[in-house]
């Protein structure tokens, strides 16, 4: 499994290099890309139809107006993740263009590069073992931190 992960402009690189080290460390590679749902259309088309013959999960990185998560997952049948990077402009309220979507379109939507890289993981664990044992790995330090955490203040 891999993911691929499509920015709508440049501008999203930093935020897209923290998605794909998330990845790495469970083990799942990752393929950046930039294009555009309302720039780029036919774009976007041809990497969709690049990579969805592969076992892929598409993470769809766009601010402002998110065309680009809706337009992915209306052209796929793999799954789509919105992974929109807060803004302070708009306080943030640009993300309602992640979560509304018409009917017969559902991308995932997930904040944080962490978070997204889990999630991306979580859809690999449901076929791969190793990226399972991963998974709870990763959960089981997270945990392991908050028990210490308490146990410091006892």
């Amino acid at each position: 499994m891999k993911a691929v992960i499509i920015m709508g402009s440049k501008s999203d690189l930093d935020y897209c290099r923290k998605i794909a080290e998330n990845l790495s460390e469970f083990g799942i590679s990752s393929i950046l890309r930039v294009a555009s749902a309302h720039k780029t259309p036919q774009k976007v088309l041809e990497i969709i139809k690049e990579y969805e013959k592969d076992d892929v999960v598409f993470v769809t990185v766009a601010g402002r107006s998110n065309a680009l998560s809706g337009f992915v997952d209306a052209n796929t049948v793999r799954p789509v993740i919105a992974s929109p990077p807060y803004s302070d402009r708009f306080a943030g309220m640009d993300i309602l263009s992640s979560i509304r979507m018409p009917s017969g379109v559902a991308p995932l939507l997930v904040m944080e590069a962490e978070n997204t890289a889990l999630a991306v993981a979580k859809i690999a664990a449901l076929t791969d073992e190793k990226v399972r044992e991963r998974v709870k790995n990763y959960q089981d330090r997270k945990k392991g931190k908050i028990y210490k955490a308490d146990e410091e203040l006892g």
